[in-house]
């Protein structure tokens, strides 16, 4: 996989901005099919933003489905593709969306695969985006 350096092109397509605002707003269920548009379309290596992002808010909505293992699966996912970005990227905070999933990973297994009904959803941050 190539590794996108230094800082990303700041656009970002009509798609992806309706994607982060439904992750933002916590509907991770519907940023999902707009993200999938975005991540489709893009030819470079920026449509890791994209996939990292929709893996993120996959694996949330997992966890709101109290699906343990999905919830673990698809936060290692989203880690290898959020790990191939900078810190920020198309003016959103990546290195935050990295600590903010080893929060909820950390809490997803300090609660065990049968306590994710306790699980505090207000780990789920939105997207620190810069404008």
């Amino acid at each position: 996989m190539a590794m996108i350096t230094g800082e990303c092109p700041e656009s970002i397509p009509e798609e992806a901005q309706i994607g982060i605002n439904l992750f933002n707003q916590g509907k991770f269920f519907e940023a999902h099919e707009y993200l999938e548009l975005a991540w489709r379309a893009e030819p470079s290596s920026k449509r890791f933003l994209y996939i990292g992002i929709l893996q993120a808010g996959v694996a949330y909505y997992h966890i709101q489905r109290r699906n343990y293992r999905g919830a673990l699966k698809v936060i290692a996912r989203a880690r290898r593709w959020l790990n191939q970005l900078p810190a920020w990227c198309s003016g959103v905070h990546i290195a935050r969306l990295r600590a903010d999933l080893d929060a909820v990973e950390a809490e997803v297994r300090r609660l065990g695969p049968h306590g994710l009904d306790c699980f505090d959803e207000t780990l789920f941050h939105p997207l620190e985006i810069r404008s």
